[in-house]
């Protein structure tokens, strides 16, 4: 599945876990503009400090069923 596509239909979901994770994120912080998975990624990294793999990984990899 493209990182495009988990972000698309899940992205409310996401977010939700993201500011949960990290209560420091704001809803400019969390805008997402379909084909700019770089610069979200890019953004939430300086925001949290968190691992560029592991913010990928809770975007963008399948979840276990």
């Amino acid at each position: 599945m493209s990182m495009e596509l988990k972000l698309k239909g899940n992205w409310n979901e996401m977010k939700g876990k993201l500011k949960e994770k990290y209560g420091e994120l704001t809803d400019d912080d969390l805008a997402y503009a379909e084909g700019q998975e770089d610069q979200l990624l890019g953004k939430l990294q300086k925001k949290t400090g968190a691992a560029k793999e592991e913010l990928s990984q809770m975007l963008f990899e399948k979840e276990e069923a």
